[in-house]
């Protein structure tokens, strides 16, 4: 079982100029999301920038994850590839190396149909004796894991839940149907939260959990205690704001926005370069909208 219920973020990766890790930045912003009551870490997601980084790069910030929170608060590690072999072998390491739960991302480009789709997913379950998290986000991937699959992988005594990123809430609704103490449902997309909670969602995996972690813990807390008029009210007071950390691909916005409030956690790696100065501009007033700089 995965109890996680709450405000996740899926956490930006600290670059140096020089375009390596920061690692002192790293724990840094991990105590921040500590004190400011952060439910869960998730390293080596797309906001991570893991894409870019080399596999020795990947598990040094986990370690140094792992070792930074001490087991305060439970930590995801992206383990996921579109190779199924890869997949498995990432998810076995960073079990090993102490991590809560893994996120595993639906295998991209190969675009696998319904039955490789659970193939591979189960592959990677059936390797580790750490809950696994399926990822949707079709936007990303070009393909989306199927209801029916959902249906299927739900079953799996390993897979405990889906971070549902596809921006379609006749989806979300969909495999709403499966979720139990034992599969649950987290937001991909801040701003969807609060839709998807009022499905039986359990939280979000958030981007703009980087920048306002309280904000989003109380929001997500305040509507599974019953104040959904409070939770609702945050969800819309912050949409402008929320638009604005994607209005360039992620984590382009959101390092700028953190940058802004004197975080300083660096560029990014190519392709993702600087923002083009109107987003930067957009971005910019929203922060200031929003008390942030």
């Amino acid at each position: 079982m995965f109890n996680v219920k709450g405000s996740i973020v899926a956490l930006v990766t600290p670059f140096h100029e020089d375009g390596s890790v920061n690692f002192d930045k790293l724990k840094e912003i991990l105590e921040w999301h500590v004190e400011n009551g952060t439910d869960g870490i998730l390293v080596l997601g797309t906001t991570g920038e893991s894409s870019t980084m080399t596999h020795e790069e990947d598990d040094a910030v986990v370690e140094c994850t792992l070792q930074t929170i001490k087991g305060r608060i439970p930590v995801i590690v992206g383990s996921g590839s579109n190779c199924t072999e890869t997949a498995v072998d990432k998810s076995k390491k960073y079990a090993a190396m102490g991590a809560d739960a893994l996120l595993v991302i639906s295998p991209y480009y190969n675009k696998a149909n319904a039955q490789g789709m659970i193939a591979h997913f189960t592959a990677v379950a059936d390797a580790v004796d750490k809950p696994i998290i399926l990822y949707n986000v079709p936007g990303r991937t070009g393909c989306s894991i199927s209801e029916e699959a959902v249906k299927v992988l739900s079953k799996h005594p390993n897979i405990c839940g889906i971070k549902e990123a596809s921006g379609n809430i006749a989806y979300a609704a969909g495999i709403a149907r499966y979720l139990s103490d034992d599969f649950v449902m987290f937001s991909g997309n801040d701003d969807m939260v609060i839709p998807l909670l009022s499905l039986g969602g359990s939280g979000v995996i958030s981007v703009w959990a980087n920048i306002m972690p309280k904000e989003v813990h109380e929001m997500v807390h305040n509507y599974l205690n019953g104040d959904t008029e409070a939770a609702l009210a945050t969800q819309l007071h912050y949409l402008d704001l929320i638009h604005a950390l994607f209005i360039e691909v992620n984590p382009i916005p959101v390092k700028e926005a953190l940058n802004m409030m004197g975080k300083a956690v660096g560029g990014y790696r190519l392709p993702l370069c600087e923002m083009e100065e109107t987003h930067r501009k957009a971005l910019l007033h929203e922060m200031k909208e929003a008390g942030l700089c």
